[in-house]
């Protein structure tokens, strides 16, 4: 997720210009938790790549460490003050205390997976890492899992528009991306919704069984 301030020709003119500087800031802001179009920027790498324009290991290399320390960074914001800005959050938009826990209670269950597939949903590429810091996750296991998802990410995503972005038109390579992402990011709140859903089902059945019956059945 981040503001369409920048187009596609911006990007593509700043990553010209700045090059492999313009891959790793852009993803680790991004990482870091500020709401620019990193993904965007590291795709737009890849396919300049593809054109002979900037060297693939080297825009591979800045995607990868860029991700890396941004994320870094956002998990030490949240560990040091997140949760009083996540608390501001909350008062803001009216999400109860007890809500709050039972969010940090969910990530923190499945901060790993989240801090490693978060990097393919563009929401969770910007709150994994604080959210991690948020919970406590040890540093050397957020880090085991960031490196791994960082270096996949940045795989898949550098590879794919390295290669399709010479037969596909780089606009449509995007759009598919994006899409990609929506779906990814559906499958995750179906992933944190419906346990909880079903497990709140399942006690509201079994509250239902236990009350005694009614006088004269």
């Amino acid at each position: 997720m981040s503001f369409e301030f920048l187009s596609l020709e911006t990007i593509q003119e700043i990553a010209r210009h700045y090059g492999y500087w313009a891959v790793f800031f852009g993803i680790a802001l991004e990482s870091l938790g500020i709401p620019i179009p990193g993904e965007t920027i590291t795709i737009v790498g890849g396919f300049l790549a593809g054109s002979g324009e900037l060297d693939y290991w080297l825009v591979l290399g800045t995607a990868s460490s860029g991700a890396v320390v941004g994320s870094s960074a956002g998990y030490w914001i949240g560990k040091l003050g997140g949760w009083a800005l996540l608390g501001r959050a909350g008062r803001l938009f009216r999400i109860s205390e007890a809500q709050l826990m039972e969010v940090k209670r969910e990530f923190g269950e499945n901060a790993g997976r989240a801090v490693f597939f978060g990097r393919f949903v563009a929401f969770l590429r910007i709150l994994a890492s604080p959210m991690a810091g948020i919970v406590e996750m040890p540093f050397p296991q957020f880090m085991l899992f960031n490196i791994a998802g960082a270096t996949v990410w940045a795989s898949v995503m550098v590879t794919l528009s390295f290669f399709l972005g010479r037969i596909v038109p780089l606009e449509q390579l995007i759009s598919w991306v994006a899409k990609f992402a929506i779906i990814a990011l559906i499958l995750v709140v179906a992933w944190f919704v419906v346990p909880g859903w079903l497990e709140s089902r399942k006690l509201k059945q079994s509250s239902v069984s236990e009350q005694p019956p009614a006088p004269g059945e």
